[in-house]
């Protein structure tokens, strides 16, 4: 017998609710908050599940300092032709490019970002 399983990225943050809407509107999704209010969830129709979690001693990544490591990021994919788009609407609700000195990137098929709490994202074009 298996057992149904699924799985959330969850983001530690000072303030949940604020990072959930700024996902929530990034990703065409609703935020969803249960009886724990320091748990809030974003879900999206086209499949996207996440959930931000209030840590009371956060402190944000500090990467792409040299001496630290990525750790993790989201990679949100989006129609190549909409890039410009989807750059003046992320940075719009927020986000903050972030310059990785990686020159292997192409310019316009992946770009680099950290939400309002830190947390690394990338958009990128959808092959």
């Amino acid at each position: 017998m298996t057992v149904g399983k699924t799985s959330v990225l969850v983001l530690d943050c000072a303030e949940p609710l604020e990072l959930a809407g700024f996902y929530a509107a990034l990703l065409d999704a609703e935020t969803r908050v249960g009886n724990d209010p320091d748990f809030v969830e974003v879900v999206g129709n086209s499949g996207v599940h996440l959930a931000v979690r209030r840590d009371h001693g956060y402190a944000p990544p500090s990467w792409p300092r040299p001496e630290d490591a990525q750790q993790a990021h989201l990679r949100i994919l989006v129609d190549p032709g909409a890039m410009d788009e989807a750059e003046r609407e992320a940075v719009g609700l927020g986000a903050r490019p972030v310059d990785t000195g990686d020159t292997t990137i192409g310019s316009h098929d992946v770009r680099v970002y950290a939400d309002p709490a830190g947390h690394s994202f990338s958009l990128a074009a959808r092959r």
